[in-house]
């Protein structure tokens, strides 16, 4: 091909090339897209939260259940549950990426995602800081990078606050149940470890590197925790009715001393940009907790 029609051939070429989109995902896998992202589907609850921090919100045209924040999440259509999809209802709503949770959708459903010829990025925030990473990543994916960064920023801001407030501070052993049937917490793969180890709070079960492992009542005993920690689950667990089944387990310091404590769950155990919130209100309750373990000395 002579010189001037190559030179033609990537002159017509060259805008596509510009706008093409290449990035690593979490799972550490080489995503390209031939434009900022149009179409998405969302496969996890954290997952959609990013993206409407990352002002890509309105780019979400399927998702799954349990995606309820913000309020504008609940119109979305569903495509299924964070572990078990519709691949037929995902195909029908003509996505031109697709955003999975690599440790949370199951191994088949990844496989099957692999072969449908779309592009898929594959989320995983391991700690707060690879949250704002997740933020500035859904805004290059989407083209809408300013928004993106101004939300990172933020959130890393306030991090870095938290941070500095709570450095020194005495440490607290803490213990959150997720469920109980079977019984399970949050182990040390869980980003919540960061968030634990931020508001100078040691989890009992940090040992343990599945995100989150099924353990036994007898290990809680045994472990002792200070505090102990569990979330609503949407209404479906009373304070009452969770004390009630480990109030009789009084050698536990967190039973003796009254240091049970229901959460948001979703600020709690979601990777998502509210996640700083759930830092924010650990903090105050370990800093509630501190005033019992370790009181101030009483003035001569």
């Amino acid at each position: 091909m002579p010189w001037f029609k190559r030179l033609t051939l990537l002159a017509c070429l060259w805008p596509m090339l510009a706008q093409a989109i290449t990035l690593q995902d979490d799972a550490g896998n080489g995503v390209t897209l031939p434009k900022a992202a149009q179409r998405i589907v969302s496969l996890a609850p954290h997952i959609t939260e990013v993206l409407f921090s990352a002002g890509a919100g309105e780019r979400i045209v399927g998702t799954v259940s349990y995606s309820d924040f913000p309020e504008a999440a609940k119109k979305i259509p569903l495509v299924g549950s964070y572990n078990q999809v519709n691949f037929e209802q995902i195909l029908a709503l003509q996505p031109d990426l697709i955003i999975g949770w690599h440790s949370g959708n199951n191994s088949e459903t990844l496989e099957k995602l692999g072969t449908l010829n779309l592009p898929v990025y594959l989320s995983e925030p391991k700690d707060l800081r690879a949250i704002a990473h997740n933020i500035r990543q859904m805004g290059i994916i989407a083209g809408t990078e300013d928004i993106a960064n101004a939300a990172a920023d933020a959130f890393e801001e306030q991090r870095q606050t938290l941070e500095k407030a709570n450095a020194g501070k005495p440490v607290v052993s803490l213990f959150y149940q997720v469920w109980e049937e079977p019984l399970y917490t949050l182990g040390g793969g869980h980003f919540s470890r960061d968030m634990f180890q931020l508001c100078g709070g040691r989890n009992i079960f940090a040992d343990l590197s599945d995100p989150s492992p099924v353990i036994t009542v007898e290990a809680v005993v045994t472990r002792n925790p200070q505090v102990m920690l569990t979330g609503g689950h949407h209404g479906k667990r009373s304070f009452d009715d969770w004390r009630g089944k480990w109030v009789n387990w009084q050698s536990i310091d967190a039973i003796r001393n009254n240091q049970l404590y229901l959460v948001d769950q979703d600020i709690y155990t979601r990777s998502s940009p509210r996640a700083i919130k759930g830092a924010a209100d650990l903090c105050q309750v370990l800093d509630k907790s501190r005033t019992v373990y370790f009181p101030p000395a009483s003035n001569p």
